[in-house]
């Protein structure tokens, strides 16, 4: 997730076509490849990626971060412009009428009015890549699945017990993490 945030939200801000002008052309040649980009991104599984992505590097750590990192971006670019394409449009103009930079258009007018739903949104797809990154070690990627997975061969189910219950405890401590931060932004 620290890969696909930054670039679901850079992509997102793109295609949600929120800080080019209205009667720009350079919009329709912007948000048209930016929204299929994420539609790529997002249209092949994890696990696909994690095959291919094995395949050319190798069982390694960043075969897996980019597997994981690839669809998960397409995935909240996608939400993300959807979010910021719902934000009113007049502190937008507003600041747009005073010279404001795009980066301040965004820091200002975009970000804070659609930054609860994003991170409420950011989290949910965060315990989503905890439970893939369970499942994308059993195709040899050393993980927690991985040691699951060894473990059940060995037959020793005290050790899978601990390993899920484990995950389990993660995803809770998430998504009360989650819900504390949302409500802090909403006070």
């Amino acid at each position: 997730m620290s890969i696909a945030f930054p670039l679901g939200l850079i992509l997102g801000i793109i295609a949600s076509g929120k800080i080019i002008d209205d009667d720009s052309h350079l919009k329709v040649w912007v948000i048209v490849p930016t929204r299929f980009l994420l539609a790529l991104m997002r249209s092949i599984h994890e696990l696909v990626w994690a095959v291919l992505l094995v395949a050319a590097l190798g069982l390694s750590p960043l075969a897996a971060i980019v597997a994981l990192a690839i669809p998960y971006a397409g995935i909240l670019g996608r939400i993300y412009a959807e979010l910021l394409q719902d934000t009113p449009s007049q502190p937008i103009l507003a600041l747009k009428s005073t010279g404001a930079s795009p980066f301040k258009i965004i820091c200002y007018g975009l970000l804070p009015l659609s930054l609860p739903d994003m991170l409420g949104y950011t989290f949910y797809r965060f315990e989503c890549a905890i439970r893939a990154a369970a499942i994308l070690s059993f195709i040899g990627i050393q993980g927690i699945g991985y040691q699951i997975q060894l473990s059940l061969h060995d037959l020793l189910f005290n050790q899978v017990w601990t390993l899920l219950i484990f995950l389990l405890v993660l995803i809770v401590v998430v998504d009360f993490w989650s819900g504390k931060l949302r409500r802090s932004l909403t006070e």
